[in-house]
């Protein structure tokens, strides 16, 4: 079944800088040789290693440039050298997606998953792909193993993953959605995504004071965007504060005045007092 990728504001941890602690050990032919045969090997598939890393390197670089052709050659070619390095699958399914070779994307993200099982961020990024597909029950699974991993370092963008994507599931699990965006606050108070999604959160839920208290965080942490001014306004709304709402809605039409979000009130009456 082809993918569909649908806008998601969920994070991806692979498209600058190398992934950390996902790295899969090269497997060592075996055999009955002498030790000094065995460090030969072992030397050959570093060297391998060693020059996947610089290819990926240069793969991510240009990248960054926008010379996604050189990228693609050059994380070939990290795969070329060792079909095991599960940084070349990551990055390499970075720009697949970028690309959008979906299938290909899909491809490489399971396969650094694969070889990295316990490894948080391959199986946090594959979490991401698989939700953004619609693949929302084995996108679970797979943020649950990443759960697993006691080294990880971003735990706040994954569990503000995991809990976007059960939004996104639309099959009422609020509240374990609401338990993951409190773990990534926990792990990050300044996780800007995960508050937006906290508000959102209590805000169907009626919940609109607190829902107001974590837009409150978030426009403390930085410049809105046309998302969150548009929740805010309609949480004023919601509270009665008639001046707060058209407040909320001025800022939307200046700020962003060709946004889709904008525009959603130009046929709204202003709230009254």
């Amino acid at each position: 079944m082809p993918h569909k990728i649908r806008p998601q504001k969920l994070w991806r941890l692979a498209c600058i800088g190398l992934l950390c602690g996902i790295l899969a050990a090269c497997a060592i032919p075996g055999g009955g040789g002498p030790g000094t045969k065995h460090v030969g090997q072992e030397s050959k598939a570093d060297k391998r290693e060693d020059a996947a890393r610089v290819r990926v390197e240069l793969g991510q670089r240009y990248m960054e440039q926008g010379k996604l052709e050189l990228a693609l050659e050059n994380l070939q070619k990290a795969l070329d050298y060792d079909a095991n390095y599960v940084d070349a699958h990551t990055v390499i399914a970075v720009l697949y997606e970028r690309l959008g070779k979906l299938k290909d994307a899909g491809e490489h993200y399971a396969r650094a998953a694969e070889l990295a099982p316990k490894s948080g961020p391959a199986n946090n990024n594959y979490g991401q792909f698989l939700c953004a597909s619609g693949r929302y029950d084995e996108a679970q699974k797979y943020f649950v193993r990443a759960m697993d991993d006691p080294f990880y370092k971003s735990p706040d963008v994954l569990y503000t993953n995991a809990g976007t994507c059960l939004l996104e599931h639309g099959d009422g699990q609020l509240e374990q959605a609401q338990n993951d965006f409190r773990k990534a606050l926990e792990a990050n108070p300044n996780n800007t995504l995960a508050l937006y999604e906290m508000a959102k959160l209590l805000y169907a839920k009626n919940d609109f004071f607190r829902a107001r208290a974590f837009i409150s965080r978030f426009e403390a942490l930085g410049k809105p965007s046309p998302e969150v001014l548009l929740l805010a306004r309609n949480i004023e709304v919601k509270l009665g504060h008639a001046d707060s709402a058209r407040d909320y809605a001025q800022r939307l039409h200046e700020q962003f005045p060709d946004s889709e979000q904008s525009h959603s009130l130009d046929s709204v009456a202003p709230p009254s007092h």
